[in-house]
């Protein structure tokens, strides 16, 4: 059995911290993130698969001003929706044949027995209401794991955690998870704050889809994780969907990480003592000196990993603790 917890840091309340204030401080609006309708949320996850975010928003908008609840779309005549789905060019009209057949389960009652008991002894899923469980929307037809799990999340705040190619390519990056579907399962499992499915599946993927995607983008998204990050501090963002190395030689980027690691090995270091280790050519008046250096430190001290101070004249740079 995957002993999750050696793969994170042993300070993994932290990483959990960064990462839900850091997606709670800025993320992508997207209309179904400001909804807990079960409906809603499934319509957009159908609609999402194989479909870029941007593209279904104005998709999902007018499908719910057509069919605004799960007995409207159930009462539909299956070719409206699939008409809808042709005309919005949202691709496999299958999926929209399988979201009518699911809202009709819903409203007809026939998903299976839940976890939750309603009062009087009928269970959640019969008389149009949503199953709450993973398990229990599965039942629902054309739905997965995948989906079924995003819409317990996103709707009943009752799902495991999300493991999908962004969130492995993430796990594999930040902590050299290796590329075995079992263990990202488990680490993504063991780094989830229980009971807190909705916020936390959200802010992971969108750390994946916004900082860490194919080619990086760590500093511009400010990604909470680069203090832990082992892609971060080798510059290696290589990954199981990404299998050549993403060009950022000499790059700020780079060099940043390599100030955040530098720092990890070091209490505290002068600007010169801290520059030759970041790079070989640095001289303090060059143009690879304290000026370019300084900048480096600066920018990650508004990103709250860096302290920086003056000392007996002298600049000094310490990791945040």
């Amino acid at each position: 059995m995957t002993d999750a917890a050696e793969y994170l840091p042993d300070d993994a309340d932290a990483v959990r911290t960064a990462l839900v204030e850091w997606y709670e401080d800025d993320h992508r609006e997207y209309p179904w993130r400001r909804t807990d309708d079960a409906y809603e949320i499934l319509v957009s996850e159908v609609m999402s698969q194989q479909t870029q975010l941007d593209r279904v928003v104005a998709a999902w908008r007018d499908f719910l001003e057509a069919w605004p609840t799960v007995e409207d779309l159930a009462a539909a005549d299956r070719a409206d929706v699939v008409g809808f789905w042709t005309d919005h060019s949202l691709g496999y009209n299958n999926r929209a044949k399988y979201l009518h057949e699911a809202a009709r389960q819903v409203t007809e009652g026939e998903v299976g027995p839940q976890d939750r008991p309603r009062e009087g002894g009928e269970t959640a899923g019969a008389g149009g209401e949503f199953p709450e469980s993973p398990e229990g929307l599965q039942e629902l037809m054309g739905v997965g794991p995948y989906t079924a799990n995003a819409v317990a999340s996103f709707a009943f705040n009752n799902g495991d955690a999300v493991v999908d190619t962004n969130v492995k390519r993430v796990l594999y990056r930040a902590f050299d998870v290796p590329d075995d579907d079992a263990t990202f399962e488990a680490v993504a499992s063991e780094l989830m704050p229980e009971g807190e499915s909705r916020v936390w599946n959200n802010a992971i993927m969108e750390l994946g889809g916004v900082a860490c995607g194919k080619k990086p983008r760590c500093d511009e998204a400010g990604c909470p994780w680069r203090e832990w990050c082992r892609a971060y501090e080798t510059n290696d963002f290589t990954a199981p969907d990404v299998p050549t190395q993403p060009e950022f030689e000499g790059s700020r980027r780079q060099m940043r990480g390599r100030v955040v690691s530098t720092l990890k090995e070091f209490d505290e270091l002068r600007l010169d003592d801290l520059g030759p280790r970041v790079r070989v050519d640095y001289a303090p008046e060059g143009e690879f000196g304290r000026e370019w250096l300084r900048g480096l430190v600066d920018d990650l001290a508004e990103d709250g990993l860096v302290d920086v101070t003056q000392r007996d004249g002298e600049t000094v740079a310490m990791l945040r603790k």
